[in-house]
């Protein structure tokens, strides 16, 4: 076991901070990337700001790794995702060289020669890391743990108000007119004088929602209903001017001032049933009957969810509600908690009964939607010590989050955010997203 490397599911930024850790531990990791570069989910949003500031969004060893290659950390400013990649994880992907397997997808995870139900002799086995690549051929790699750090980013909660999808909606998704990621500059200028409704109340449809206004103000005769499966409006629009996260405040302002100008429908307590396709459109049928008029394209914009799917034969130790590991969860209850007031966690909170696997980074979470950054690469560093041996430094807290700033981002232009007073915002980089635009200068 000793000799065989660590396997990092995801080369994203935490999967490429736990294979700087490991490095750094004498220990060789294996690093399995389903995307064509590092930070591939990160590159999908590439043209969006971060909340969190450069110095909240690189993992000390990792910066420890990229010193001698002359790399230089930003000193401040909040970059788009396509800079974190250019900048930071494509810099830190090279240092890991060949250890990084892109267009690799895991498929699976196993014991060597062991299904779910063997105890005997589990521990001490090595896994197994089922992967496909471009080719089709499907690979085994003998590993003595794994490090799952594959985030949640492609798998997006449907619009169907029961957790699956609506009657319809696969079909709807397959035509091209209903999609589940924010829209790019690109997709949002193509919908100009259509038709378009948001489903989701969250800051990903706030996003889509100011952008859209955006275009609608520009190009007479755009459309955009938003439409909350809530009952009343309430805290859609989240603290506002009142908002001790100013950042995320101004997407609450922006979302509400949209709505009052009459460039968009609002409508609640719409939970969907059915997706009809109509001569080329969508239109969305609730469980009482309601429907709303033809759209040209639905975004649905309803949040994340972890794939455990390729976790099959292992034991995990997952809360019924949120999918984040039963120790994890009731610390990051989004009714409860914002990623601010979330204590760092590491090992002891991540373990599950299968010994040896550790769940990372946003998957971690589970459907729980405030990660941040700095806490993912906490967590790595924890999980690397405990698989080092190290369990004083595993159990050690090496994180302490600043009362502001941690990630205060722009989420707006710079100058606006600069106007919003700086601030924080408890939302990870991936799932609340800025106006959707980066700044010229990005």
């Amino acid at each position: 076991m000793s000799v065989l490397p660590v396997a990092v599911i995801g080369a994203g930024p935490q999967g490429l901070a736990a294979g700087a850790h490991l490095l750094e531990r004498g220990l060789e990791p294996l690093v399995f990337e389903a995307g064509d570069g590092p930070g591939a989910a990160v590159a999908a949003w590439g043209h969006v700001r971060l909340f969190s500031a450069w110095p909240e969004l690189v993992d000390p060893a990792a910066v420890r790794l990229l010193a001698p290659t002359g790399w230089i950390a930003p000193a401040g400013g909040y970059p788009t995702g396509a800079e974190w990649v250019s900048s930071y994880l494509v810099p830190l992907a090279g240092t890991l060289g060949a250890r990084v397997r892109y267009g690799t997808r895991v498929v699976g995870v196993s014991r060597q020669g062991l299904d779910r139900l063997v105890s005997a002799g589990r521990d001490e086995a090595p896994f197994v890391v089922h992967a496909v690549g471009r080719d089709g051929v499907e690979t085994r790699h003998t590993v003595r743990a794994v490090i799952d750090a594959s985030g949640t980013w492609w798998q997006p909660n449907p619009a169907g108000a029961d957790g699956l999808p609506a009657l319809g909606e696969r079909s709807a998704a397959d035509a091209g007119v209903l999609s589940y990621l924010p829209p790019t500059p690109g997709q949002t200028a193509d919908l100009a004088g259509r038709h378009v409704v948001v489903v989701g109340s969250g800051h990903s449809a706030m996003t889509a929602i100011i952008d859209l206004a955006e275009v609608a103000r520009e190009v007479p005769g755009t459309r955009i209903g938003w439409v909350l499966r809530r009952g009343t409006v309430g805290d859609a629009f989240g603290g506002g001017a009142a908002d001790d996260l100013p950042a995320r405040g101004a997407l609450g302002i922006r979302s509400r001032e949209a709505v009052e100008e009459g460039l968009v429908d609002l409508v609640t307590e719409f939970r969907v049933e059915r997706v009809d396709l109509r001569a080329g459109q969508v239109v969305l049928v609730a469980q009482d009957g309601r429907t709303l008029p033809p759209a040209d394209h639905v975004v649905t914009a309803t949040g994340f969810r972890p794939d455990l799917s390729f976790l099959s034969e292992m034991r995990l130790d997952l809360d019924p509600i949120l999918q984040a590991p039963v120790r994890l969860a009731g610390e990051i209850d989004p009714n409860v908690h914002s990623c601010g007031t979330v204590m760092p966690h590491g090992a002891r909170e991540l373990a599950h009964p299968e010994t040896g696997l550790y769940l990372v980074g946003m998957k971690s979470y589970g459907r729980a939607p405030t990660f941040l950054a700095m806490t993912g690469y906490e967590q790595v560093r924890s999980v690397v010590a405990a698989l080092a041996g190290d369990h004083e430094a595993a159990a050690r807290v090496e994180l302490t989050l600043p009362n502001t700033g941690v990630c205060s981002g722009a989420g707006l232009a710079d100058e606006t955010a600069e106007a919003a007073g700086g601030g924080g915002c408890c939302a990870p980089p991936v799932e609340v997203l800025s106006i959707g635009r980066a700044p010229a200068s990005a």
